[in-house]
């Protein structure tokens, strides 16, 4: 088993023993305490580097920087540095990062997708679960699988039977995976805080849900160890229906129903990426901001036989009246000189440029002023200024193929017991369309041309205020008798 990255995973082979030994404590089949080991789990978690990459991911798409907490200091008497307050210290943001992940989040998952399918039954019973919402919220947890690496969907029913999800928060989310690849999740915990009431005041708890394939238990976090939660159920199914004769009968999804939608293959943060380059160009335009303003007032001065006490009481002469008093000595006239340092602005806007262009690069983007986009642009221009998050793109969707194929399985599960219909996840291939620009004109020209003549239902699919594409073919249908 291995600790400390956030995540367990059970070995094959020579580590079978270790495999089944978690399996036995998992279970709670094994002489450890099982509620003894999760906890431990629970605390590697909380201050594992990969949880810490996540809260980092999504503090820097907030606008969070470091930045913000930088202190301007010099070296004190015993060579310590010490902060300084007399001198200007901007704290300037430029969140080219949140900015990337909007990109790549909207490139992919911006535009409706399209269940393309033979079965009209099985499209109407798709489109009624996987409506808009749902879609609104795909797309957050593509930002979630940008900034933490993935994220994660919670399958449930509501009150009123209706297939229903949410989206849980990755940083809270400890998955154990029954296979090497991470591909089937034995079990998950969820360690998040809330708030409760305690007579009049109200104070954070710590509480931990345990899903497994039969249900949810739920606990307490109390001083790194587990205790049943004495306002929930420890122990729920997943479903609980109603049968004539029998009364609620626990029923279950057959698996976790927790879904992860990654980002990659690794399941890397974009934060990993680009925190450097990020923080760099902050330090620049801070800097700058800081040249720019120290002025005779907060410089380096030289004085001349000043008529004072002390360099704090010409600091507040200065700084109060913007004058000092000065005198001669021995014929020599006294006066104030400061050393300008000149700046070069050009020097900075020249970092600046390499910053945010390595920032694009690094994270897959495109510019969209980039030169290769002036004037008209050709088809070849536009696809080359795109290759880049086209190529990331086709990972990333590769990833949410499979996830999909999990989630559709759910989703026909909910319709056979809900008599909807019995379907399988293979009978519909998910369309994801993205949000390229294109010189369409050219390229419908460069299909005439090659004798390529395309159906009006494909041509039908790819018009984007077209909402029911069947629909539409029917109505095109009714038009021309």
């Amino acid at each position: 088993m291995e600790t400390g990255s956030g995540e367990v995973n059970f070995k094959i082979g020579e580590d079978l023993s270790m495999q089944t030994m978690m399996e036995d404590i998992i279970r709670g089949n094994a002489p450890m305490d099982r509620k003894e080991a999760l906890a431990q789990e629970i605390s590697e978690w909380m201050s594992s580097p990969k949880r810490r990459a996540m809260l980092d991911g999504m503090r820097y798409y907030r606008g969070e920087h470091d930045i913000l907490k930088r202190r301007r200091t010099v070296l004190g008497k015993d060579g310590k540095p010490v902060e300084i307050k007399n001198l200007p210290n901007h704290r300037v943001v430029d969140n080219q990062y949140a900015k990337m992940v909007a990109q790549k989040a909207n490139y992919l998952l911006g535009r409706p997708l399209v269940f393309d399918t033979a079965d009209n039954e099985l499209e109407q019973a798709l489109t009624s679960v996987f409506d808009r919402r749902f879609l609104r919220l795909l797309r957050r947890i593509g930002e979630d699988a940008l900034n933490c690496g993935v994220g994660w969907l919670y399958t449930y029913l509501d009150d009123r039977g209706g297939m229903c999800f949410v989206r849980l928060m990755p940083w809270e989310i400890i998955p154990f995976w029954s296979d090497e690849e991470q591909m089937r999740l034995e079990l998950a915990i969820r360690v998040y805080e809330t708030e409760e009431y305690f007579g009049k005041n109200k104070k954070k708890v710590q509480k931990a849900e345990i899903y497994t394939p039969e249900g949810i238990e739920r606990y307490v976090l109390k001083q790194g160890r587990l205790f049943e939660d004495e306002d929930n159920p420890a122990k729920s199914p997943y479903i609980i229906r109603m049968e004539k004769g029998q009364g609620p009968v626990s029923l279950g999804w057959g698996s976790v129903p927790l879904i992860p939608f990654r980002c990659n293959s690794a399941s890397i943060p974009l934060i990993s990426k680009v925190k450097g380059l990020q923080d760099g160009l902050n330090e620049i335009l801070s800097d700058f901001e800081n040249n720019m303003q120290e002025d005779a007032r907060n410089t380096i001065l030289v004085l001349k036989n000043y008529d004072g006490v002390d360099l704090a009481e010409f600091r507040h002469n200065l700084a109060a009246f913007g004058a000092v008093k000065v005198k001669s000595v021995d014929g020599n006239p006294g006066g104030v000189e400061s050393l300008r340092v000149n700046i070069d602005s050009e020097n900075y806007r020249v970092i600046l440029d390499l910053l945010k262009k390595a920032i694009t690069e690094n994270s897959m983007g495109y510019d969209a002023k980039d030169q290769r986009l002036m004037g008209t642009p050709n088809q070849m221009n536009i696809q080359s200024m795109y290759s880049d998050i086209d190529l990331d793109a086709n990972g990333m969707e590769t990833e949410f193929q499979a996830a999909f194929e999990e989630l559709l399985g759910l989703a026909c599960r909910y319709f056979s017991s809900t008599g909807m219909g019995d379907f399988m996840p293979g009978d519909v291939k998910l369309v994801f369309n993205r949000d390229m620009l294109m010189n369409e004109s050219e390229v419908m020209d460069s299909l005439y041309k090659g004798g390529l003549r395309l159906s009006n239902e494909t041509l039908v699919r790819q018009v984007p205020w077209v909402n029911d594409p069947a629909q539409e073919i029917e109505r095109l249908r009714t038009d021309n008798t």
